[in-house]
């Protein structure tokens, strides 16, 4: 769920590349970076993730007579099911362990001390009568046994919790710097046609003003509205470099055919102006096709709105894709 302005953007792009760096490179305890993505979650507007990490960092609710049925979902998500197998029965049975992170980390560290605590003392035992077996004492095998045992358990336990962070701040990072460069590059071509618009079409400076205000409304008729002003800025753009005209005649196929260039054909005299100014062929056939295109579905919302019907009123992604493709051609006109 990518924030909608590019400041948020920045921040979450930001602190997911911190985040994910103190993992990696070990910078910091991973309670640590739990909390940072606990963060990042609530800056992507994802309460149902940022709920899981505080829970990651400070533990998971362990009521005597079970969990709730919503925690051991979360718990099957997030990958903190474990399976044993009971000696005497055979029987499988499914456990789920609640320590939060930070008990994680501690229990490794007091393991490892206690362990170091554990070793036999350095002693040597003998005898003067030649005929006795001597043999050393037991020390403390058995306890240096059970303290490894749950220094693995939580090492392995927290190796899971590392991976589960790493995959969703990895994850994150990607989109997060996909979004921003998708954005970077729609800006740059925005500041490019409206610089050049503003040069060679002034009227349709307020129509791009209209355009970002219908995109930014929740209101699906704002989003037609939107589309609308594409479709006049493209009549704007037409009127100023090849205005209404006599119809011509051109050779298609070796036949003669009448092309009209009146008022509302700003369409065909867009397409005129790109034949008059490029001499590829293959430019012109691209940019013309695109817009012929383009002109066809930007009339088709036009007229259907105003017969009052709205089967052809679109939505917001489509009305999206309308506005990027009118500033894709606008740029390749106005490039002429």
């Amino acid at each position: 769920m990518i924030p909608k302005s590019k400041a948020a953007l920045e921040d979450a792009l930001n602190l997911a590349n911190e985040a994910l760096t103190n993992l990696e490179l070990i910078k910091t305890s991973l309670t640590a970076v739990a909390l940072k993505a606990s963060r990042l979650a609530r800056l992507l507007n994802d309460p149902e993730r940022q709920r899981i990490f505080q829970m990651e960092a400070s533990g998971y609710p362990h009521p005597p007579d079970g969990y709730p049925p919503e925690i051991w979902k979360i718990l099957h998500v997030v990958g903190r099911i474990t399976q044993e197998k009971e000696s005497k029965t055979g029987e499988v049975k499914t456990y789920a362990y609640w320590s939060s992170i930070e008990e994680l980390e501690q229990t490794i560290e007091m393991n490892k001390a206690r362990l170091t605590a554990a070793a036999d003392p350095d002693v040597s035992v003998s005898s003067s009568n030649p005929n006795q077996f001597i043999y050393n004492p037991i020390g403390n095998k058995f306890e240096r046994d059970a303290i490894q045992k749950n220094l693995l358990l939580a090492i392995e336990r927290l190796s899971q919790r590392r991976a589960f962070l790493h995959a969703y701040l990895a994850d994150t990072y990607v989109e997060l710097k996909y979004s921003t460069l998708s954005e970077d590059v729609f800006s740059r071509l925005r500041q490019a046609v409206d610089s050049k618009i503003s040069e060679k079409v002034l009227p349709a400076v307020h129509k791009l003003t209209a355009v970002y205000e219908n995109l930014a409304s929740e209101n699906p008729e704002n989003w037609a509205n939107a589309v609308h002003s594409c479709r006049r800025l493209l009549q704007d753009l037409a009127d100023t470099v090849f205005p209404p005209t006599e119809p011509i005649i051109k050779t298609i196929n070796s036949k003669a055919k009448t092309i009209s260039m009146g008022k509302n054909n700003y369409i065909n005299r867009l397409i005129a102006y790109i034949e008059s100014k490029s001499a590829s062929k293959r430019f012109q056939d691209i940019v013309g096709s695109n817009l012929s295109f383009v002109g066809d579905r930007l009339d088709a919302v036009f007229q259907s709105v105003q017969k009052g019907s709205h089967s052809e009123i679109v939505d917001r992604m489509e009305a999206d894709r309308y506005v990027v493709y009118t500033y894709l051609l606008v740029g390749d006109i106005l490039s002429l």
